[in-house]
């Protein structure tokens, strides 16, 4: 099985010693994606409904650069900072994955990178 690095400028580039994506075998594996501007590098610390738009916007970004979509997202984990805001996290979520949304895990977690309120990763199959 050959293994590809997806690297796409827009999204944010890796803070540490990681790669946006990996494909393998047909399937994609994001690296947890913070609320980090592609186009400044800077974080994007406002509401929780924009930290989520962009950091989900990120992946879309990183999965059209491996060659795939949001609808060949199979998992997604998902972690928060304050469970609190899980609805609103919610209300943008459903904008991505208006219909046959992948599977799930939500978990608050004591401490994200970079004191954000998200992080998202995903695995994707593009047979």
């Amino acid at each position: 099985m050959t293994k590809k690095i997806i690297l796409t400028d827009k999204a944010p580039k890796p803070v540490g010693p990681y790669s946006q994506a990996i494909t393998a075998g047909g399937w994609i594996y994001l690296s947890g994606q913070i609320p980090i501007d592609p186009k400044t590098n800077e974080l994007a610390l406002g509401p929780i409904e924009e930290q989520t738009r962009l950091v989900l916007s990120n992946a879309q970004h990183v999965l059209e650069a491996a060659g795939a979509s949001l609808k060949d997202v199979i998992k997604v984990g998902i972690f928060i900072a304050n469970m609190d805001d899980f609805s609103k996290i919610n209300a943008v979520y459903s904008e991505f994955f208006p219909s046959e949304p992948p599977a799930r895990s939500t978990v608050q977690v004591a401490r994200l990178p970079k004191d954000v309120g998200i992080e998202v990763e995903l695995v994707a199959y593009k047979g």
